[in-house]
Parts: structure tokens; sequence; C-alpha cells
């Protein structure tokens, strides 16, 4: 899909907006889902003069992460680019990665007696987190041949970096996560899948024995998760599969890394929806495509907060006139995956979306929310077919063939 997209495109100066609302879909309590239940007046209006369908990200019946989930939204096939948390994670927070690194995206972790009683410690703050990861840095510099780097990312997150001397194997970062994704359960050690991951996973396993030994006393964050292990991808540029000048404005680490990996210019961002969208309005003149990320209603999600992932959503729909004013060429609403409350994680289930410009039949859905997606003229589709839409609605694809 994407070489044949690439083989049309043709330049002009129209704008094209990607709004994704981290983990929007959602499943029914009480026989409503979170978007079904969030007042939504803006994107209800919208979605009755928009495109609207459901989309898959990776497969029907898979649960994407967020990078495959991101991936599909900007036209890479996930199956082909299969990309770990660990090299986004450290991409959005600015580090240069080489090709004889693994990157690793962690979590600060609490565990007693040996298992995990809380995955994300807390969500303990940046600032206490940022200390902490400062304290590894001082006394973890190497582990055998390998330099060791650790960056804070926000809350709990953190990334490490493991350089070795020499270029690594492609499969030399195919290690599972360590965590097992469930409290009560003991953190897995990492294991590898080949024989050229060895060495790396021991190395990684010597890292979280060493941050454990340094951080037992701590009351919460006294343990690392690793997830994502990940060397750095060849994968083409957005500039050069869609001839497009992207900005991304987004404040969490990982998500920046995606779009600093396919070429996006993301610089470092803090504060909130209405603090992005204020960025959006200033760098409007300078680029041609917006990737705009809101990640809170995910964090609900996860949290098995239906009534604040549903707060999240009207959030965002009160500021979205904010966005309307610009009047782009085409403007798209989604989520990169559903994490419904209900299951308290990301799922199977399609997203919705709704795709507004002045070539789309409209008029199908009467307001925007999972069920009335389902009515509308895109169906359900696989998620790589996004780009391409947006691309067509915003006359920036030649006709195929005479």
């Amino acid at each position: 899909m994407q070489k044949l997209v690439r083989s049309l495109i043709q330049k002009n100066s129209s704008k094209i907006i990607l709004v994704v609302l981290d983990g929007l879909g959602g499943l029914p309590v009480n026989g409503k889902t979170e978007l079904e239940t969030a007042a939504t007046p803006s994107m209800d209006s919208l979605a009755r003069t928009s495109a609207c369908g459901l989309h898959i990200p990776v497969a029907p019946g898979i649960t994407p992460g967020s990078g495959p989930g991101h991936l599909s939204l900007f036209g890479y096939d996930p199956l082909e680019f299969q990309i770990g948390r660990g090299i986004l994670e450290a991409l959005g927070l600015g580090l240069e990665i080489r090709k004889t690194d693994v990157a690793v995206r962690c979590n600060y972790a609490t565990i007693k007696d040996g298992l995990i009683i809380d995955r994300r410690a807390g969500r303990i703050p940046t600032d206490q987190s940022r200390k902490l990861t400062e304290r590894l840095q001082k006394e973890i510099t190497r582990i055998d041949d390998a330099e060791i780097t650790f960056a804070p990312g926000l809350e709990h997150r953190f990334a490490v970096i493991m350089r070795f001397p020499e270029e690594l194997a492609k499969d030399a970062a195919h290690i599972p996560d360590t965590d097992p994704q469930q409290e009560g359960k003991a953190p897995l050690n990492p294991q590898p899948l080949s024989k050229n991951a060895e060495k790396v996973a021991a190395a990684a396993g010597k890292v979280i024995a060493l941050v454990h030994a340094i951080l037992k006393n701590e009351d919460r964050a006294n343990f690392a998760l690793m997830r994502g292990f990940s060397g750095m991808p060849d994968i083409p540029t957005f500039e050069q599969a869609y001839g497009l000048n992207a900005l991304a404005i987004a404040t969490y680490p990982m998500y920046r890394g995606l779009a600093t990996l396919v070429g996006m210019h993301a610089p470092a961002l803090e504060g909130s929806v209405e603090d992005e969208i204020a960025f959006l309005k200033a760098q409007y003149d300078k680029h041609d495509f917006f990737f705009l990320h809101v990640k809170k209603v995910d964090s609900y999600g996860e949290d098995g907060n239906f009534a604040e992932k549903a707060k999240r959503i009207e959030e965002f729909d009160a500021l979205l006139p904010g966005i309307l004013e610009l009047n782009p060429d085409v403007l798209a609403i989604t989520g990169d995956h559903s994490t419904p409350a209900l299951i308290k994680g990301h799922s199977w289930h399609p997203v919705p979306m709704l795709l507004k410009s002045p070539y789309v039949l409209g008029g199908l859905c009467s307001s925007f929310s999972e069920r009335e997606c389902f009515r509308g003229e895109f169906g359900i589709f696989p998620t790589i077919q996004l780009m391409p839409f947006m691309l067509a609605n915003a006359l920036r694809l030649k006709k195929f063939g005479a």
C-alpha cells in the first residue's frame, strides 16, 4: 500500500490534522461506552457531516500496543515494521540511538516478598522519578562491555540504553518483556529468544538486579520492569513516503519517539491539551501535516476508571472548536486502539474515527460513538488505509493508471 501511495503523491498547500485520543474505543458499562456516555456536542456535530467508520490497527482479534497502533495510523504496516517501545521511548526523550544500541522502556514498580504489588509504582510524580533515575545513572554506568544510559520519562516511566562495542545482529533484541502485566505475580527474567540475544539478556538481567539493590528501601519505586527491547530499525520517513512536512504535538516521550522515528519534527512539550492546541496554532503556517496526541483518555481506561475516561473525552470536545477555527482541509479524529475501562487495558475492538473534508458523503451518523461509526461510509477497515484516505481528501494523490 505505502509503495503505491508513494508513486501517486502530488504536493499542494493543503493542511491535514490527525488528532489521536489515545485508547479512545470502549465497551458498554450500564449500556453505554465511555464515548457514548461523554457529552460531546462538538464531535457529534462534526460526525453528522463527516465520513465515519471503525478501523482495525493490526488484524481482527489482535490487541495492539501503542507502537503498532500509531504506526498503522501513520500508514506503516505494523507487521512489516515491528518496532519495540524501547526505541520509541528513547527517541522521544531525545537520546541518540546507534546501531550498536538496545533500548528498553522501563516502569518503576513496587515489589514485596518477590511479587509485584504495583506495576507503575503508584504513578509516582515525574520529579521523584527523575531523581531516582539520576541516582541510578550515577551508580550504574557500565555492565560488562556495555555502556548504560538512563533517561527519565514522565511519571513512573524511564528508558535504558545498553550500548555495546560492536554492531548487533538483527535479532539481538529479541527478548520478551519482564513485566507479567499483572499484580501478584513475580517479575520475569530477561529470556533471549535467539542465540544472538543472549548477551543483551544477560546485561539486562544485571541492570535489573542492580536497580533493585539500589532502590530496595524505597517505599514504592523499588524495582524496574523492562518492556519493548529494541534496536534501531530501517524505516522510510514521512517525507519520503508522503511528501509531507509533519509536526508532532505530544507531551509523552514515547509518542514523540514514534513521530521522530518516521521523520516528523517532534519538539519536547509539556502542558495540557489546551497548551497543545495553542502550539498547533502557533506552528500552523510552518507545516502541512499535524499529529496531535491526547494521552489521558488511555490512562484512565487502563486504570479501569470509566467516569474519568469519559470526562477526558468531554474535556477534549470542549476544546475542539479551537482546532476547527483553523479550518484544515482534512481533519481526522480517532484513537490508536481501544482501551475499555471494563478491561483495564488495550483491547482488540475496532476504533471509532471521523474524517472531515469537503469531499465526503457524510450524513450517515447522528453522533460520534462506536455504534454510530459502524453506520458510517468507511465501515470497518484496516487502520493503514487511513493515511491514503486523508491524502486523497487533501487532493494529494494523483489518478492511478490511464
